[in-house]
């Protein structure tokens, strides 16, 4: 199994699939793609193998998945993910952006807003059913070249009434999960519900970490159109008129840190953020500060065409079209930017608010940022002078220049770069033992051991070899003493 799955990635690294997140290493970043973007109109529609930037994000998730009560895996969009009678074959491309960059991961996500918790609550409850949807998600991996699976079960002990234990039969699915996983090096992380009275309801937070790689806490939609009063999507910290002990909790800060005190590791807890705003209509144009009374949701997206929610590229190109009519505003407490024009109301992000967040994350130490989601960024560049404003500059905050400088670095020669080689370098050959071993005199080099067998590989250049990972990496990341 291991020998044909080297012989399958078109790479020149073969990754262990570990994640081992240190402070002192590469922070996260996290990027879902909505694949129904690939069907938005004009500037909106989305591309995985021409729009998507491999060397912004760290980790791809390509949501969604859906799953079945039987616990089987569900194709969602059979004609756009699949290349089976004539499908446009999206997965395909998508897992191919690792070819361009070799340190990239790509997950499956499962599940979503729209997939519900009923199917995961009978699917968790069962333990065959659990043991069918483990099967079906390593089936899934390995048969399309994923690193991993991203579980998005909105919410557990929630929005159902099934009467089963969610909260307990969740642990017990990523137990089975992480057993299943495991072995063949794949990685394990879900989406969250962020504030304090939702996860009390649906996590054990110290049982959830010991399965997890990654806990992508989402951190937004801490305000819309359920509230009597509009607000702030993803406020950074509490605002003046949070003046109740539920209040308090909706804001990035707040969900710091009741995640860290719950237990859950630095290294393992990344924060979300949107690249999207709620629209609301105001009850009076004449009111128009963070709190003032509405009659429901606002305008949608031109592209996402969602009434009440807005992408920060529709926005942009909103603003550039109506520069006198909309009045631009900052919140001083929740650090955060809104604006308003006649009835019309929203709070959003921006450069400065996305800095702001990015900043705060850096400061507290956690694994990384997750962005939803990477096609409601400027990825056109049509209000920037650069593509991927919000995403390069996430980038440069836990980076620095690392990405600027890899992408100009980085040589792609699919065709001329020897994947297996024949011959041995240096007249290296294995020993009995079986696994990796970088060469001695070129740190890019390396080979892997087989039962007495020798196969040659190289990092593209200027990618090292990391012993520990197993994995073509950074070169300022890698001791190659």
């Amino acid at each position: 199994m291991l020998l044909i799955k080297c012989l399958t990635l078109v790479l020149v690294c073969l990754c262990d699939h570990r994640l081992k997140a240190e402070s002192k290493e590469r922070k996260h970043v996290i990027c879902y793609h909505g694949t129904w973007s690939a069907y938005r109109p004009s500037y909106g529609k989305f591309d995985v193998a021409t729009d998507i930037d491999p060397f912004l994000c760290t980790h791809l998730m390509y949501a969604f998945f859906g799953i079945q009560e039987n616990g089987d895996l569900r194709i969602i969009d059979p004609y756009l993910d699949l290349e089976d009678n004539y499908g446009r074959g999206n997965i395909r491309k998508f897992n191919s952006l690792k070819m361009k960059n070799p340190t990239l991961k790509t997950l499956a996500a499962v599940g979503g807003w729209n997939e519900g918790s009923k199917k995961f609550s009978i699917v968790a409850a069962d333990p065959e059913k659990r043991a069918r949807f483990v099967q079906s998600v390593v089936e899934l991996i390995q048969r399309h070249g994923f690193d991993g699976l991203d579980l998005d079960w909105e919410y557990p002990n929630q929005r159902h009434r099934l009467g089963n234990n969610d909260r307990e039969n969740y642990i017990a699915l990523l137990k089975d999960l992480k057993e299943g996983l495991e072995p063949f090096g794949y990685l394990l992380t879900a989406a969250v519900g962020s504030v304090q009275l939702s996860a009390e309801m649906s996590y054990d937070i110290p049982e959830m970490c010991k399965y997890l790689d990654v806990v992508n806490v989402m951190a937004y939609d801490l305000h819309g159109p359920w509230d009597q009063a509009v607000g702030i999507n993803a406020p950074l910290h509490a605002g003046l008129a949070d003046n109740t002990d539920y209040t308090r909790q909706l804001n990035l800060e707040a969900i710091v840190k009741y995640w860290l005190s719950k237990g859950t590791p630095r290294n393992k807890l990344v924060i979300g953020v949107p690249f999207y705003g709620r629209t609301f209509n105001l009850e009076n144009p004449l009111q128009h500060n963070v709190g003032a009374p509405h009659t429901g949701r606002g305008i949608p997206g031109s592209y996402s065409r969602e009434p009440g929610v807005i992408g920060y590229n529709e926005l942009c190109e909103l603003f550039q079209k109506e520069p006198d009519q909309w009045h631009l505003d900052w919140d001083e407490q929740q650090m955060v930017p809104y604006a308003y024009h006649d009835n019309q109301w929203v709070g959003y992000e921006n450069e400065e608010s996305i800095a702001l967040k990015a900043d705060y994350i850096m400061a507290e130490d956690l694994a990384g940022i997750m962005v939803w989601s990477i096609e409601s960024d400027d990825f056109r560049g049509i209000c920037s002078s650069q593509r991927y404003p919000l995403l390069r500059l996430i980038n440069n905050k836990m980076h620095g220049d690392l990405v600027l400088d890899l992408q100009k670095d980085v040589n792609y020669e699919p065709l001329s770069l020897p994947i297996i080689d024949s011959k041995f370098i240096d007249n290296f050959q294995c020993s009995s033992e079986n696994g990796y071993v970088r060469d001695l005199k070129n740190c890019s080099k390396f080979y892997f051991c087989d039962s007495g067998f020798t196969y040659n590989f190289e990092c593209i250049s200027p990618l090292k070899f990391d012993i520990n990972i197993l994995a073509c990496n950074y070169p300022n990341l890698v001791d190659c003493n």
